[in-house]
């Protein structure tokens, strides 16, 4: 349902694609025809949300009328642009604007509409922060305007510098972004010295402080509002487990509790995919004195030992050891094994790689730099076949070891490159740039293997893992705010700049199509390809609006085809992308960070480890190999299942907890929230969760005794 979604809502924004004005044209019935399709598509997947939800509350949910009203103007637009395209009559697609709401709204996309509601509950301060910023930013364009404006100083242009109020605003205000510095000042510094400390104490005041201010605003207001979302989740969670536990308790004494045989029969609902073993190790940890029933504390931590990844790893021998045992176990072998295993190993092929860089670098056509190729290739090939021989084979290219197939992929793809660049040069005396792009390529990826082999990059590298599903939330948010300044860039300036080649003799060619370019530095820098006559170009161009440098030159590019008000769209783009989005972006990469390194293991993976090292199938994480093991090669006859399929076995099988790098970062924030809420306390209602604000430190019907 999910795929089916996501693939039908990518599908109606990739029609701006197809649609006038278009990268690749179609016709307006096929275009039509398709949108239609995908309209009946969130339509039917709307109904199926509102059978399956009670009616009062889909009808108070707010991004179900959302896309209600998004389908409706769509199918209006639709009918309208058609019956005035019948009569020649052109006009705007202007509901093509809403098409972002259908990624945002959809159950589905619970992340992404989470990011929003941080921006819009960030709105607040960063306006007070704004007006004070802009406060200053006018106040420093008075000041310019009477500094300068009565000088008749003129620009590298040719134009007046600084004589009008409003031109001032934006330059100052570009000024801000860095992307004019220091052209803006020079005539002013030309004139004097003396004026270059007025421009110094403008950056100082608008640029480092207000800048700063605005990420610590940002920042400061997301973790807010981010943890109090995962606080909510986590007392939701809560409150679901003591429901779930209401629902399926039987008397046992003075306790109510949760049988055995219906525990494991909900565990196989919920979880169908783990395995016995792995089922039958959380019962022992739920059920630790082996009473035959689970009690209501350990139940409401049946979400949290679910979600907690526990590897099964079976030890398998090498085939060699069983094909050739006298050969494998002799002597030269054990040494040889053993030398592959050591550090030193993995230090001499880090160095290796690093004379591989040295080499990469220098000039191809030398003989001795061309043959050292095929030497570097010859010793990453024997040290493939030296850790496949030491390792077990089906261990070491598991679905979880990414750098050996990494490494092995990279190699033989480089040999294979070079073989056929080599043959095409001794037969038929022709060089072929791609190959060569691809042999180049390849050998400067192969430097990537040195991250993994130093410990503070594996630091870095195993935050960045953690935080990657959130970075595709924030690449959703961007792709929203570029369809819809696409979309408005389209019907604001398609066809006012034209892309002509370089040998053109087209009129204006050179001022972009555009007589009103003449001169200018949009047309004398060439950037005429940067346009917004269809959708693909119109990305490109806030791509490299995002990047912020000489956005100042497209602002004034597209105001000189249209008019002078034109430059608040890319005012409103700059405000929107890089102030907001890109601060809340950074923000939640100081937290990822600071989750990561402050957060040890829970009570709960703790408890999991104690279990696994009293059931005597435990592998420390100090001491694994992992490839000696395979992971996850589990299968019904490896079960933990003894006599009466209670009493584990561990011959060749042990367990681990999965690598921190696994972790998400809200399921770390989620955790530091649960450890707060006692575990048997009923918790807030729902109600009380859903109401819940940033600044509750705990919800009002808690105990003192409980808050504590």
């Amino acid at each position: 349902m999910r795929t089916a979604t996501y693939f039908f809502i990518f599908l109606n924004l990739s029609l701006a694609m197809f649609e006038e004005p278009a990268v690749y044209p179609l016709p307006f019935l096929v275009t039509s025809l398709v949108e239609v399709v995908c309209l009946l598509v969130f339509f039917g997947r709307l109904t199926h949300f509102a059978k399956v939800t009670l009616r009062n509350v889909f009808w108070k949910d707010t991004k179900n009328i959302c896309i209600m009203v998004a389908i409706l103007l769509s199918l209006t637009d639709l009918a309208i642009y058609g019956v005035l395209r019948m009569y020649n009559v052109r006009s705007i697609r202007w509901s093509r604007i809403v098409r972002p709401i259908f990624l945002i709204n959809f159950a589905e996309s619970r992340q992404i509409r989470r990011a929003f509601r941080s921006i819009r509950n960030t709105l607040p301060e960063i306006t007070y922060v704004f007006l004070l910023f802009m406060f200053s930013l006018l106040m420093f364009s008075l000041m310019a305007l009477k500094l300068f404006g009565e000088r008749n100083l003129q620009t590298a242009e040719g134009l007046p510098y600084f004589k009008n109020y409003l031109e001032i605003v934006f330059d100052l205000y570009v000024l801000v972004t860095t992307a004019n510095s220091p052209d803006v000042m020079m005539p002013a510094f030309d004139f004097s010295s003396w004026y270059a400390l007025f421009f110094i104490a403008f950056v100082i005041v608008n640029t480092y402080i207000f800048m700063s201010l605005f990420l610590a605003v940002v920042y400061n207001n997301y973790k807010k509002h981010l943890k109090n979302e995962i606080r909510k989740l986590a007392y939701m969670k809560h409150r679901k487990m003591i429901e779930a536990f209401n629902l399926l308790k039987e008397e046992e004494g003075a306790q109510f509790v949760v049988r055995e045989a219906r525990w494991k029969q909900l565990v196989k609902l919920v979880a169908p995919d783990i395995s016995n073993s792995h089922r039958e190790l959380l019962l022992r940890i739920s059920d630790d004195e082996q009473k035959g029933f689970i009690d209501k504390k350990s139940f409401v931590q049946l979400a949290d030992l679910l979600n907690i990844q526990v590897i099964t790893l079976k030890i398998r021998s090498h085939p060699l050891g069983q094909w050739m045992p006298r050969v494998y176990k002799s002597a030269v072998s054990q040494f040889l094994r053993s030398m592959v295993r050591h550090r030193g190993f993995v230090w001499t092929y880090d160095v290796i790689i690093l004379i591989n860089a040295i080499f990469i670098a220098l000039d191809e056509e030398t003989p001795y730099i061309s043959y050292a190729e095929w030497v570097f290739l010859a010793l990453y090939i024997i040290e493939i076949l030296l850790k496949v021989y030491t390792y077990e084979p089906r261990a070491f290219f598991g679905k979880n070891q990414f750098w050996n197939w990494f490494d092995t992929l990279i190699i033989f793809a480089a040999l294979t490159a070079t073989i056929l660049n080599t043959t095409l040069k001794s037969t038929t005396k022709y060089n072929s740039q791609q190959i060569l792009d691809i042999v180049f390529i390849l050998r400067v990826l192969r430097l990537i293997r040195i991250v993994d082999s130093i410990q503070r990059f594996r630091v870095i590298m195993n935050t960045l893992i953690n935080i990657v599903p959130t970075m595709l939330t924030f690449g959703g948010l961007t792709l929203v705010v570029y369809c819809v300044f696409a979309i408005v860039g389209m019907e604001l300036f398609h066809g006012k700049i034209q892309f002509f080649p370089a040998n053109s003799n087209a009129p204006h060619a050179l001022e972009c199509g555009n007589p009103a370019l003449k001169d200018s530095l949009f047309a004398r820098g060439k950037y005429c390809k940067n346009n917004f006559n269809n959708f693909a170009s119109s990305f490109i161009v806030l791509m490299e609006l995002t990047v912020v440098n000489q956005w100042h030159v497209f602002a004034n590019g597209f105001a000189n085809v249209t008019v002078q008000p034109a430059k608040l769209y890319f005012i409103a783009f700059h405000i929107v992308m890089v102030i907001i989005i890109i601060n809340i972006f950074v923000s939640f990469i100081l937290e990822a960070f600071f989750v990561e390194y402050s957060l040890e293991k829970s009570e709960v993976e703790t408890a999991i480890e104690q279990k696994i090292q009293e059931l005597g199938m435990g592998v420390q994480e100090d001491e694994l190999q992992d490839e000696q093991l395979l992971e996850n090669m589990e299968s019904a006859e490896h079960d933990l299942e003894g006599e009466g399929g209670t009493k584990p076995q561990s011959k060749g099988l042990v367990f681990k907890i999965a690598s921190k790098r696994y972790r998400t970062v809200d399921a770390l924030l989620q955790r530091m929230f649960e450890a707060e809420i006692p575990l048997e306390d009923e918790g807030p209602s729902f109600e009380e969760i859903l109401n819940l604000s940033p600044t509750a430190a705990v919800p009002s019907n808690l105990t003192s005794e409980s808050a504590a």
